[in-house]
Order: structure tokens, then sequence, then C-alpha cells
């Protein structure tokens, strides 16, 4: 994507090299940012990429430096090495990386975080993680890790290591980027036409007969272990930084029932819910969440 400007704020490609791999992803400021010294960081969901943000990016410049991160093994980002895995904790471990290196150098420096979907998950256990460096985190439609009962270890396992022998099969050619769109506009967290158009072309690279994903396929692998329940309301208790907690009404949190037990253990949380599904930030109407989100980090 080119730099693109406004009167209010400039948008520009990014990457921030890693020991093993390079981020990449977009950069927003404006003019009108007071003292850019605090960045904030968007991390995004699942199988998306920093494009998820296209529209709530611009909204929050004004409040300083905005950099949306396309995860390891998204968008144009870097691939992991032969051989591994996308553990969970290999994503906080990135974003630990990032912020020291590139972001937040300065001991003393602090981060806001915004977190959609997963990146909400890795936003929280690196809050939980480093409290010192965390000012204030926000989790969209995201509360916690995906989490298996302790008698599902051994046969998640033998799931993930059986996926990993068979691989991942052919890549699937779309005709056009239209094609790969509608591709994925259903699912478990389905897309408008219009928000799929935004989102997918980051995530396609051009071949001989069309496009086929540049996402990494061992994305869609199992994970080899799971957190259990218990683990996860250990790091959610672990959180101290003021969160808050955007619930989408028709999103994935609305029909899981440990929504409430695990927000009583996040020691100061708000929560707001906005209407749409999933991606409420990218999908519909966004400007709810355009607004709870900023009027959370205007506060000191």
């Amino acid at each position: 994507m080119p730099v693109t400007s406004s009167a209010r704020v400039t948008c520009r490609d990014a990457s921030w090299p890693l020991s093993q791999l390079t981020l990449a992803g977009m950069s927003w400021s404006s003019p009108a940012a007071a003292v850019p010294s605090r960045p904030l960081v968007l991390l995004h969901g699942w199988l998306d990429n920093c494009l998820s943000f296209t529209r709530l990016a611009p909204e929050l410049a004004s409040l300083g430096p905005v950099h949306a991160i396309d995860m390891a093994g998204h968008g144009h980002s870097g691939h992991r090495s032969p051989g591994q895995s996308y553990w969970l904790m290999d994503y906080v471990s990135d974003l630990a990386e990032l912020l020291e290196h590139s972001l937040c150098p300065g001991a003393d420096d602090r981060v806001d975080l915004v977190g959609h979907s997963l990146g909400g998950i890795v936003a929280g256990l690196y809050a939980a993680a480093f409290p010192e460096r965390v000012r204030r985190l926000v989790m969209i439609d995201s509360l916690g890790a995906i989490s298996r009962p302790l008698e599902d270890t051994v046969p998640q396992l033998r799931r993930a290591i059986g996926k990993r022998l068979r691989g991942s099969g052919r890549a699937v050619v779309y005709p056009d980027i239209t094609t790969a769109a509608k591709a994925r506009e259903g699912g478990v967290s389905p897309l408008s036409h219009e928000a799929a158009l935004t989102l997918v072309p980051r995530n396609l690279k051009p071949v001989e007969r069309g496009f086929v994903w540049r996402t990494d396929p061992r994305l869609r692998h199992p994970s080899p272990l799971m957190m259990t329940e218990d683990q996860v309301r250990a790091t959610l208790a672990a959180i101290t930084t003021p969160t808050l907690l955007v619930q989408a009404a028709n999103g994935l949190l609305a029909s899981r029932g440990q929504l409430v037990e695990r927000a009583g253990l996040i020691r100061d949380l708000s929560v707001i819910e906005v209407p749409g599904g999933h991606h409420c930030h990218l999908d519909g109407d966004t400007a709810p969440v355009a607004r709870a989100v900023s009027r959370f980090l205007e506060q000191p």
C-alpha cells in the first residue's frame, strides 16, 4: 500500500526486523497528535492482517503514533522457520521483542495495546507478564485464550502431530481477488463483501493463474498444547493494567458462557457493548468502537 496523507493523518508501510523474522505493518500519524512519545500498537485476529484496523487506526492517530502489525505468518510479515509451529506464546515473545528493540526501547517507556480476537489474547498475555510496559489495554471481542480440558491434552497432541506429518495440502488458486474475498466472507467470523475486499488483498500473492493465500498454511494446524481454563484465568487475574473490553453484540464472545467469570478476574476492567459482529471494528458501523476506544485511551 502506498503512502497516503490528508490534513489529519499520514499512513505508510512499515517493517520491523526481529531476530528470527521481519514483521510488517502500517503506521499512522497525525500532526494533531500531542507528544508522540507513547506508541499505540494494534494486533489483529487469526488469519487477518493489519488492514483489519484500516478504519479504526486513523481515528486514533490524534492520540499519538499508531502501528498496526502483521503478526508472524500473516499479511506481509515473515513466516516461522521450517520445523516451527505457531505457538501462542511465540506471538507474545514477538511483541516483547518488537517493543523492546523498536517501538519502546527506553527502560521506562510504556505502550497502549489494542488487540482484536487473537491479537487481544496476545496483548492480554503481554500485559499480564509485563505490566510495567503497558499503560492501557483494549481487547476487542476477546477475553483470554481458548482453553481445553486437561483430559484433552494427549488427543490434542496427537491431532497436531498428525497434521504436521500430513502437511497442508495443495494451495487453492483463485482467479481474482473478488473470488478470494467471497471465500473469506463465510466461516466462523463472517465478513461483508466490502470488509473482505478491504482485508483480503494483503493476504494474497499473485501466481501464474491468479492468486493464492500469502498467509502461512501452518497457521491452520492445531496447536500441540492448549492452555487449561485454570491457566487462562491465572493470566487474566495477573492483568493490573486498566483494561477495556469491547464486546460485539453479535460477536464470538456473546455465545460463550465463560465471559462473566473471566471478566470478573481482571481487577480494573471496563466493559462496553457495541453493535455488530466479531469484526465490529472493521465491518459495518465502526463509529461506536472508535468512540469507546478513543475515550478510554485519552484518559491519563
